[in-house]
């Protein structure tokens, strides 16, 4: 429903004095018209006795009086749909929600803040705003609204749900505080408690936006499909488009697959299904709705859902009958269920498949190469499973058939000849029990049960080191399960058989829960509150609020007790166990901010409570619109009047000559990029000719933006790619300028070009990318050459290495390395002055005024900043997390060239601040 208001209605008063303006103005004849005529001097001396004035045609009148009337109008300054202001004078509390659900559409939540900031300042209200995703502790502080806009762009949503318990700080808000409660639309256990307390104290005002809320669930794997199931608050009918995300053979993350989540009308949950191989599906890293933001848009995968490839190495047998008893009988029935099986008598083609684990069940002995080349496998971070048998306890120490002992690799422990059984030589009397687990065991925390019993074993050989190998015992200590590491690789010997022949463990539960924890089989279901008992878990990265995963290397471990609740659902993620993924021993679990058991209830506030839906109409200033209208009316009201006096044929005349007269100008094309360049913040890569070099270069600058964007008051625009021949540079604030061995070199005009552009405050980053091959070859590079060519003709001033304490270490975080893909080369900048001194009790000196105009480098940042168009990395740098921490450094340092680009030495003269107050005396 549309709304009229005025900004100033006082004026409107003036309407009354219409009737008056009207019959003032109908007295008021208009011009006369000449005739020259020689008989009138013959009325010459004659008087009218009933004189009668003209008046005014009535449309004329008419005319005027709405000309009038519209500038009376327009003064009063309408407004169509006028925004509903808070009323009052007293303090302004803003209380945001800030949870998961938020994150949607975090920035119009962010500019409704901003508006109600603008309207407290204006009217010099303090202001207090509280986040119930991260509550205040003690009593809540009202200040001044600049205050609080300076923070606003640190203010994110959580990844969980807000506090609901009636906080401590609601007591301590003084009485006519006006509330803003931006809701992230879901109804939360204990909300009214807080709203009717904050409703006595003045009145509330919701912002609740009516974009649907949509919740991930974990994904499951029935063995063929992975199912992801997606739920949402009521809405229309949506077509949503899920990706898989995952790494690629080079360590970047890639959109693996794609499925589409479809609500059809009135629906309020959907499915996405993905058959993938089983390569594919173990590289998926999380599940993420295409363009949406916000936790509840992403659900993380763990090992649940991948599926190792495990190799059974068979013997070939001729006897049927020794087919039907062959070990691998148990470790198929345990191993079907969560592994993927590859069988093969052939142990190169087993290798060729590029299993993650490899099982001997007592194999005999293998040839020379057949070992080395299973060595090699294992060393490169295989794991080799074994099982003892008849074949080897009779192959003596050397169960591979050669060398000594202590030169085996497929062993993790030396073996003494023969074994051990019940009624043998070396005898129990009765069938052994198994030992309870150590708790540096990956078995820890496994249940034994009483029934398993060992009738035979292989022996290990007595030694220093073979109470660290072993992971198992039996009752009497004797070692029952062994484990040595093999270069990146590992060896795993059970000393037992891998069927029922000599023991009952393979028939039993706990031979597939120790399989599990070997990380041999992978589980399709959360781990029960009774199996992380004891354990502890160590979060690896943790999901924020918008969605994107963080490193967490400060981060305490957990207990599997605190951890179990919340994998089961009967608690809800927080700020002590946040979402993200835990590590185990063995196993890696995913806790996410949403499953098919988080509440999507649409909230419901009472009856009489001024809800804002973020769908009302924008207001639309009317008083431009009522000026024009009255302008035009009073050009008609002229040409009335010159038609009337019949002076409008000769005015037309007069305005046509004047029109012929006055030079056109030649309309001049309208370049849009520099519009758009001009619009808002723009960084810009100098084009070198390479399509693939200026793709990166883009994909970086875009990278560094979205960085600013997330992490800083800044907010560019796409970047451009220029040419220095024939751009204009002066708009950009940032160039830069990737430096290949085959760069063109700028023209004499180009030069100066540039160099009007560093002398005017602009700065260029000049990044030769070869830092790795500097420090191969010990000297220049060809890209270098060609850099010291390109800066021949340009006005650069003298450059040192960037010292410690110059202004790009601090003017937004504090740096000591500044790598790029690579790292270790050395970074210039502009020359202190000789004369640069430390200010007494500063840590700095104080260096330049300006900002310097080049910084030379070959780190090649662009690579690192690099993602694509939903801000996935698009290069690999480095590996594991210590690839992913010096990306993070890279996207530090971009973000602190554009912030000294765009502040100066701000950062740098407020270290003298204390100094400059002692001398004032402050």
């Amino acid at each position: 429903m549309n709304m009229l208001g005025f900004t100033t209605p006082v004026l409107l008063w003036a309407l009354l004095a219409l009737p008056i303006l009207w019959w003032l103005l109908r007295a008021v004849p208009p011009a006369p018209v000449r005739r020259r005529f020689p008989g009138i001097a013959l009325l010459l001396g004659l008087r009218d006795r009933d004189p009668e004035s003209q008046r005014t045609p009535w449309w004329l009148l008419l005319l005027r009086v709405v000309a009038l009337a519209a500038l009376i109008l327009a003064l009063a300054g309408p407004v169509l749909n006028p925004s509903r202001a808070l009323p009052g004078q007293g303090n302004l509390l803003i209380v945001m929600d800030a949870s998961w659900a938020s994150a949607r559409d975090w920035p119009r939540r962010l500019e409704r803040v901003s508006q109600a900031l603008d309207g407290a300042q204006r009217a010099g209200r303090p202001v207090a705003v509280v986040a119930l995703t991260d509550p205040p502790q003690g009593a809540i502080e009202f200040r001044a609204a600049e205050h609080w806009r300076e923070r606003l762009t640190g203010l994110t949503p959580r990844p969980w749900s807000p506090e609901t318990a009636l906080p401590d700080w609601a007591g301590t808000i003084p009485e006519g505080t006006e509330t803003l409660w931006l809701s992230d639309g879901l109804a939360r256990d204990g909300r009214n408690a807080l709203l009717s307390a904050l409703s006595e104290l003045g009145p509330v005002q919701v912002y609740q936006p009516e974009t649907p809320v949509i919740a991930l669930a974990p994904p499951s794997f029935d063995g063929q499909d992975v199912t992801v199931g997606a739920r949402r608050t009521p809405g229309p009918p949506l077509a949503l488009t899920l990706l898989a995300i995952g790494r690629d053979p080079a360590g970047a993350e890639r959109d693996l697959a794609r499925a589409a989540l479809i609500f059809d009308p009135g629906a309020q949950s959907a499915e996405a299904l993905f058959d993938l191989p089983p390569e594919l599906r173990n590289r998926i890293t999380r599940f993420q709705i295409e363009g949406a933001r916000g936790a509840g848009a992403v659900t993380l995968t763990d090992d649940s859902l991948r599926r190792r490839k495990v190799a059974l190495l068979t013997v070939r047998e001729g006897n049927e009958s020794l087919a039907l008893l062959s070990p691998l009988h148990y470790l198929r029935q345990a191993l079907e269920p969560s592994a993927d099986l590859v069988e093969s008598s052939s142990l190169d083609d087993l290798l060729l498949t590029g299993p993650d684990v490899l099982v001997l069940a007592d194999m005999p002995a293998m040839t020379e190469a057949e070992t080395q080349e299973l060595t090699d496998w294992v060393e490169a971070g295989g794991l080799l499973l074994r099982f003892a048998g008849p074949r080897m306890a009779g192959a003596g120490a050397s169960a591979s058939g050669f060398g000594a002992p202590q030169d085996d690799p497929l062993l993790p422990v030396p073996l003494r000849a023969g074994g051990r059984t019940v009624g043998g030589a070396m005898s129990w009397g009765d069938p052994r029990s198994l030992a309870p687990f150590p708790e540096d065991s990956p078995f820890a925390g496994l249940p034994v049960p009483g029934d398993v019993g060992i009738r035979a074993q292989v022996l290990a050989q007595p030694g220093p080191d073979l109470a660290s190998h072993t992971i198992a015992a039996l009752a009497d200590g004797t070692p029952l399960v062994t484990r040595a590491a093999r270069g990146s690789g590992q060896v795993v010997l059970f000393h037992v058989t891998a069927n029922a022949e000599w023991s009952t463990l393979p028939i039993s539960g706990l031979f597939v829960s120790m399989l599990e924890r070997l990380a041999i089989s992978t589980r399709g279901a959360v781990p029960e509150a009774g199996e992380l008992e004891g354990t502890h878990w160590q979060p690896e990265e943790e999901l924020d609020g918008f969605g994107l995963l963080q490193s967490t290397a400060n981060r305490p471990a957990v207990t599997g007790e605190d951890l179990a609740p919340v994998l089961a659902g009967e608690r809800a993620p927080g700020p002590d166990l946040p979402p993200g993924l835990y590590a185990g021993t063995a196993l890696r679990l995913a806790v996410n901010a949403t499953d098919a058991q988080t509440p999507l209830t649409p909230a419901q506030w009472p009856l009489g409570t001024n809800v804002e839906t973020g769908v009302e109409r924008p207001e639309v200033p009317l008083g431009g619109y009522l000026f024009a209208a009255a302008a035009a009316v009073l050009m008609l009201d002229a040409l009335a009047t010159l038609a009337l006096g019949g002076r409008l044929l000769r005015a037309a005349i007069l305005l046509l000559a004047l029109g012929l007269s006055v030079p056109r100008a030649e309309a001049q094309p309208v370049d849009t990029r520099i519009l758009e360049a001009t619009e808002s913040v723009v960084l810009a890569a100098v084009s070198t000719g390479d399509a693939q070099i200026d793709d990166v270069a883009l994909a970086g600058l875009r990278g560094l933006s979205l960085a600013l964007y997330q992490r800083s008051s800044v907010e560019p625009a796409l970047p451009m790619a220029v040419n220095v021949e024939t751009d204009e540079l002066s708009i950009y604030p940032f160039l830069y300028w990737p430096v290949t061995a085959d760069s063109p070199l700028p023209t004499a005009e180009a030069n100066d070009r540039l160099n009007r552009y560093l002398r005017s405050g602009g700065m260029i980053l000049f990044d030769t990318r070869d830092a790795d091959q500097a420090r191969l070859t010990g000297g220049m590079t060809s890209a270098g050459r060609r850099l010291q060519q390109i800066a021949a003709g340009l006005d650069i001033p003298p450059l040192e290495p960037l010292p410690e304490d110059h202004v790009l270490t601090r003017t937004f975080y504090l740096l000591a390395d500044y790598p790029g893909r690579w790292q270790g080369g050395t970074v210039w900048v502009e020359a202190a002055p000789p004369d640069a001194q430390r200010a007494e009790g500063m840590p700095f000196r104080n260096l330049n005024d300006g900002v310097t105009p080049v910084v030379i480098g070959s780190n090649d940042w662009a690579s690192a900043w690099a993602v694509d168009e939903q801000g996935t990395p698009l290069l690999q740098v480095g590996r594991g997390s210590t690839g992913e921490r010096q990306r993070e450094m890279a996207l530090r340092f971009g973000v602190n060239l554009i912030m000294h680009v765009l502040s100066g030495n701000y950062k740098s003269d407020q270290v003298h601040v204390p100094a400059l107050l002692e001398r004032l005396g402050q």
